[in-house]
C-alpha cells in the first residue's frame, strides 16, 4: 500500500485535537507537512503560506483544510489547480456557490474533493438510517445546544458572516438528519437570536415539514453550561429512536442498542483515503442548504451582547 503524504492548513483546535491524531492513526497517511502563519506542530514541517507547500512539496499529494470557512475557497482552488485532493473541514465553505464551484474545477483536474460531516461518522449512524429506511416517520426532534466558549475560545470569526454562528455545531446535527432520513424534509420556519453587536446567531429554532405530515423541530443554542447536549429523538408508526451524545449513543424503543467512544474523523480518513484512490468526489450540499435556507426565512430577534 502507498502512504500518502497529507498537510494540515490550519493548526487550530480542531486540527490539533482531531485531525493530528486521526492522520496519525490511519496507516494510509503520513502528516507531511502544516501550513499555519503562526507555530505549526513540534517535528513537522511547516510552511507560513500554502502557495509556499504547493511550490516546494510536489510531493504532498493530500491537505486537509482545517482553516475557518470564509478563507477556505480560495485556499481550495489553489490546492486544486496545483492537482492536490483535498479535505474540507465543515462547514465545506461560506456559501453553496463556492463549494459548487469547487466540485466543478476538481472535476476538471480530476482530483478528490470530500466535504466532510464528521458528525455522519458517530457509531450510532448508520444503524439508526437502517432502522428508520424501513419505517414511517412521524416526528423529529434535535435539541444541540453547547458552550461556545469551551469549543472556540477567543475565536472572533464564527461571529463574522460566514461563520455560521450556533449553526457551527447546529450544522451537525443537519448533517446527522440529512443522513438518516429515507425522505429529504424542507424548512418552513426559522428564527435566528443574534446578540447586540455580532453578525451571526447564537441560537436559532427550526421548524421542517416533510412526507406524510412528518415534522421536525430543531433547537440550537451555544449558551449552555456544564453537560452538553446533542440529541435527536425520532417517533415512527412503530417504536421511537434517539441518538445521543452527537450520535455516539443509539437507542430503539427505550433499549439502548449502542455506546460507542469518538470515531468521528477516524472515519473520515478512512474515506478521503478511498476517495482518494479512486479519484472520486463526495460533497454532500443538503446540511449547507438548511442553514442557508434558515438565514433566508429567518426571523432575527436582537438578544443582549454576548462577550466570552
Amino acid at each position: 500500500m502507498t502512504v500518502i503524504k497529507i498537510a494540515i492548513v490550519g493548526v487550530g483546535k480542531i486540527a490539533q485535537d482531531q485531525h493530528v491524531p486521526s492522520i496519525k492513526g490511519n496507516e494510509a497517511f503520513e502528516l507531511a507537512a502544516t501550513v499555519s502563519s503562526r507555530d505549526g506542530l513540534p517535528g513537522i514541517e511547516n510552511h507560513a503560506q500554502l502557495t509556499d507547500l504547493l511550490e516546494k512539496r510536489p510531493d504532498i499529494p493530500a491537505v486537509a483544510l482545517c482553516m475557518p470557512p470564509q478563507m477556505r475557497y480560495e485556499a481550495a482552488s489553489l490546492a486544486i489547480e496545483a492537482g492536490r485532493h483535498v479535505l474540507l473541514e465543515k462547514p465545506p465553505g461560506a456559501t453553496i456557490a463556492e463549494v459548487q464551484d469547487l466540485v466543478e474545477r476538481a472535476r476538471a483536474k480530476n482530483v478528490s474533493l470530500f466535504a466532510t460531516w464528521h458528525s455522519r461518522f458517530a457509531a450510532g449512524v448508520p444503524a439508526a438510517r437502517a432502522w428508520l429506511a424501513e419505517r414511517m416517520i412521524r416526528h423529529v426532534r434535535i435539541t444541540w445546544k453547547e458552550d461556545v466558549r469551551r469549543w472556540h475560545p477567543g475565536q472572533a470569526w464564527i461571529w463574522e458572516p460566514g461563520g455560521l454562528g450556533v449553526f457551527d455545531p447546529g450544522i451537525n446535527a443537519l448533517s446527522i438528519l440529512t443522513e438518516i432520513l429515507p425522505e429529504p424534509v424542507h424548512l418552513v420556519q426559522s428564527t435566528l437570536e443574534v446578540p447586540d453587536g455580532r453578525q451571526a446567531p447564537i441560537a436559532a429554532s427550526l421548524r421542517f415539514r416533510g412526507p406524510a405530515g412528518l415534522t421536525v423541530e430543531a433547537d440550537f443554542d451555544w449558551r449552555q453550561t456544564g453537560p452538553q447536549t446533542w440529541d435527536i429523538e425520532i417517533g415512527t408508526d412503530t417504536g421511537s429512536l434517539s441518538l445521543s451524545k452527537g450520535g455516539a449513543e443509539l437507542t430503539i424503543g427505550g433499549r439502548r442498542e449502542m455506546t460507542e467512544a469518538d470515531v468521528e474523523y477516524a472515519g473520515i480518513y478512512r474515506r478521503f483515503a478511498e476517495l482518494i484512490d479512486a479519484r472520486e468526489i463526495d460533497v454532500d450540499l443538503a446540511p449547507l442548504i438548511h442553514v442557508a435556507d434558515a438565514f433566508m426565512l429567518g426571523r432575527k430577534i436582537t438578544v443582549e451582547p454576548f462577550e466570552e
